[in-house]
């Protein structure tokens, strides 16, 4: 129920769009990005490689993913990173408005995973320093508003071990060697067997951010792993 503080706020101060400015409707005044803008995100769809999600056509084994570890068998993204989806991250992770975090949730909800009763949500972590400068954790944002959405717990079985460069600015080469050893279980709760672990993130340029949390989740036992991203980057044909 909507408080009679946010009502006032509400008609004081109307809601308008992040990314067109058009004022929001009572019913979508909660959201930061417009019913419009939002239908504007264009989503990911087949045909694509099964495991990766990367687009076909693909001539012989996907290279994208051949090196990923055997656990991580399913990844796949919401929208490509385009058409204002591209601003709706950098407000996220730059711009201070971890609230967005439930738009972008709404357009993941849409896309079907492998899951079973033991899937649990495991957002991919930041380092301390990046996380003490940004205040929170982008991707945690996101996993948490996932929770709401697809009433699955979240469980924080990762840490990052260290400091890793931003890999917008690096090549595909040197992105596996930037996070190689990056993530560790952390203590508690502990990696189980038994659990379908869901790696949730924000951006899926080449993989290396999820396949490195996912070895490491592999290393500690775990045998079922998935991931799910917001967005996915427009990227040159590694197959």
């Amino acid at each position: 129920m909507t408080s009679p503080t946010r009502v006032i706020e509400q008609l004081l101060l109307p809601a308008e769009c992040l990314l067109c400015h058009a004022l929001l409707v009572e019913r979508d005044a909660d959201r930061i990005v417009c019913p419009v803008c939002r239908h504007r995100w264009r989503p990911v769809r087949p045909p694509w490689c099964e495991r990766c999600g990367q687009p076909e056509p693909h001539f012989g084994p996907c290279r994208l993913c051949a090196e990923w570890p055997a656990a991580l068998t399913y990844v796949r993204s919401a929208v490509w990173l385009s058409e204002g989806a591209r601003e709706a991250v950098h407000a996220l992770k730059y711009g201070g408005l971890p609230r967005i975090a439930n738009d972008l949730a709404a357009a993941i909800a849409g896309v079907t995973l492998p899951t079973q009763e033991k899937s649990v949500l495991v957002p991919i972590p930041l380092a301390p320093k990046r996380l003490r400068e940004r205040g929170y954790n982008q991707s945690d944002a996101l996993a948490r508003a996932l929770s709401r959405l697809w009433r699955l717990p979240v469980v924080d079985v990762l840490v990052r071990s260290r400091e890793t460069a931003t890999q917008t600015a690096l090549t595909p080469e040197t992105r596996l060697a930037n996070v190689a050893g990056a993530f560790t279980p952390g203590r508690r709760p502990g990696v189980s067997r038994d659990s379908n672990y869901i790696l949730v993130d924000d951006v899926f340029t080449t993989g290396e951010n999820v396949a490195e949390a996912a070895r490491a989740l592999e290393q500690a036992g775990a045998r079922t792993i998935c991931g799910i991203t917001f967005g996915r980057a427009v990227i040159p044909d590694f197959t």
